[in-house]
């Protein structure tokens, strides 16, 4: 299940690219040096589809999802391209109808406690942009709601992760932060283990 899988990982890249290849060397730096298991592509990326469709090629054993869906058009298309799951940055009703209808998982994002916790009670919830409220945002909502499952995404620095997962995170989401970081595969380590 998607939701085991992040609590393993601790750590959802979340990739935006300039082009397919781009693309495909990041998605191969989190897999080889950083051992990740999950990672999210975005529609900001030039072709995505294809992007998304040769990483699954490379890596079958992977969750590789789409993330930045606003549409249901892109939603049909990332599950026509072998998505392993959606997510938006906000409140996406026809995004999660698709993703419903198709059985496909949705992580759907809100920054408002009311959105978070609506969004926590379909499954798992994005915060985002998770650097305006902080950890300490994120304890506030989870003291309304303990088992709510939430990714924080948005200017978070993967050396921020150990805070947010202590301040009750299923897994962090984390950007540009994570392609710069010199040792990746220590980093990870540390934060999966520590």
């Amino acid at each position: 299940m998607l939701d085991e899988r992040l609590a393993r990982a601790k750590v959802l890249p979340v990739l935006r690219a300039p082009s397919v290849r781009a693309a495909l060397d990041q998605v191969e730096r989190c897999v080889e040096t950083g051992g990740l298991d999950v990672i999210e592509l975005t529609t900001s990326t030039p072709d995505w589809p294809t992007a998304l469709e040769q990483a699954r090629a490379a890596y079958p054993d992977r969750l590789i999802g789409v993330g930045t869906v606003l549409t249901k058009a892109d939603a049909s298309q990332a599950i026509d391209s072998g998505a392993g799951f959606l997510v938006s940055p906000c409140p996406a009703a026809a995004v999660r109808r698709v993703a419903a209808a198709r059985g496909v998982p949705f992580i759907e994002g809100g920054m408002t406690v009311r959105e978070v916790l609506a969004a926590s009670n379909r499954g798992i919830a994005k915060l985002f942009p998770a650097h305006v409220g902080g950890p300490a945002f994120l304890r506030s909502v989870l003291a309304l709601r303990p088992a709510a499952r939430i990714i924080p995404t948005g200017g978070i620095a993967l050396a921020d992760v150990p805070e947010w997962l202590s301040a009750g995170a299923l897994a962090v989401g984390v950007g540009g932060g994570l392609l710069t970081e010199p040792d990746l595969a220590t980093a990870i380590r540390i934060i999966t283990t520590g």
